[in-house]
């Protein structure tokens, strides 16, 4: 037995094409044997010279430098060189919690990747997520030709409440200015999304973020979908549910000891649902004062036309002791003027001593000061309001 090792030392030793094949190979998932001439350089006559140099050193170290690398994965590097090839956006957030104001000031952009077209006209598209995607859509002006546009332009929500900083997130886009593709949908640039329960109420934070691709979903709309198909939308996230928020009203109230009354002031509206086919709403006020008769106890506003953010500033009057005014209520309404049908109900509120929580609160505080001016922001009701004797 110890001769015959000695004597299978002394010549090259052959291997069965069967153990060739099992090479790298177990249990396991199968490994691809890289350059087999590591293992067996005399399969392969073919070679360089150089690979077969005398000495054990010099057949092994060509195949060191020959073999493949470890290398990183690339999809992260992937990511990384395209979120900072979109280029960064400046921009300063405020939540003005006194007056309820959500404020967006857009700085500049920096580095960003031209399109496809070539066109450098770019413009900030704001979105609050989620809501209404009209609603809470602002934008700033166009700058036209650098890719380092400068804007300096402020966006304002108003009616932004504590609980809407605590579950929004703002979604900022620089996008390409259509206006030569008006009936082709133009992808942004790049956006990103700030979650606002990180913003401190009364405190300015500025931002220098860089941009991304725009996110996508992929949501199939029914089980009656062909295999196969890929459908993509765009994250935009709208009505939450069918009890969607309606919008909301910013009212004033006073009662005002020399005139001897209730002054109710309609200051504007925010994020109001959108009633007509162009995705907006021709919106206008209507109050009515219970119980009571006559005209004067009716009132409405003028039409602001295409908007889901109407400002309005008009004030009526209701004459009457504080006593009796205590007794009665305050319905508002907010509805969508159609030229050739009935008007659409938007959402309505009802301000009295027996509504409950801040329309309650409202409405007594009112009347237990003179000549105090009071502004609050009430959600609308999208369910019609009934009115008991």
């Amino acid at each position: 037995m110890t001769g015959m090792a000695a004597a299978s030392r002394g010549r090259p030793q052959r291997v069965s094409m069967q153990e060739h094949m099992a090479i790298d190979v177990s249990p396991g998932p199968i490994r691809p044997i890289h350059l087999i001439s590591d293992y067996f350089p005399h399969f392969y006559p073919f070679a360089e010279p150089a690979q077969h140099a005398p000495g054990p050193r010099a057949a092994v170290t060509p195949a060191i430098h020959s073999a493949p690398q470890p290398q990183s994965d690339p999809e992260p590097e992937g990511d990384s060189d395209d979120s900072t090839a979109l280029g960064t956006l400046e921009f300063t957030l405020l939540f003005d919690a006194d007056n309820s104001v959500l404020h967006c000031t857009a700085h500049r952009a920096k580095g960003l990747k031209p399109p496809a077209s070539g066109s450098m006209d770019t413009y900030v598209k704001a979105n609050l997520l989620p809501g209404a995607s009209k609603a809470s859509q602002l934008r700033t002006c166009t700058v036209r030709g650098t890719r380092g546009p400068v804007w300096e332009e402020t966006l304002t929500y108003h009616g932004f409440t504590r609980q809407d900083a605590g579950c929004k997130t703002l979604q900022l886009c620089v996008c390409e200015d259509p206006r030569l593709r008006r009936l082709r949908r133009v992808p942004p640039l790049g956006e990103l999304r700030v979650p606002l329960r990180k913003l401190v109420p009364n405190r300015a934070r500025s931002f220098d973020v860089c941009l991304e691709k725009r996110r996508l979903t992929k949501r199939p709309k029914s089980l009656d979908i062909a295999r196969g198909m890929s459908l993509y939308e765009e994250e935009e996230v709208e009505a939450e549910a069918a009890g969607e928020e309606r919008g909301r009203i910013l009212l004033s109230l006073c009662y005002s000891s020399q005139r001897g009354g209730l002054l109710v002031g309609v200051l504007r509206c925010a994020h109001l649902a959108p009633m007509d086919a162009n995705g907006y709403s021709d919106p206008f006020v209507r109050l009515f004062l219970h119980p009571n008769v006559g005209k004067k106890s009716k009132y409405k506003t003028s039409v602001r036309k295409k908007t889901l953010n109407p400002e309005f500033n008009e004030e009526f009057f209701y004459a009457g002791p504080r006593e009796e005014l205590a007794q009665k209520t305050l319905l508002v309404t907010v509805w969508d003027y159609d030229l050739a049908t009935a008007d659409d109900f938007i959402g309505g509120v009802q301000l009295s001593g027996r509504a409950s929580g801040e329309c309650q609160q409202h409405w007594r505080e009112c009347l237990g000061h003179s000549d105090r001016r009071l502004e609050l922001w009430h959600p609308l009701d999208g369910a019609p309001l009934q009115l008991s004797d």
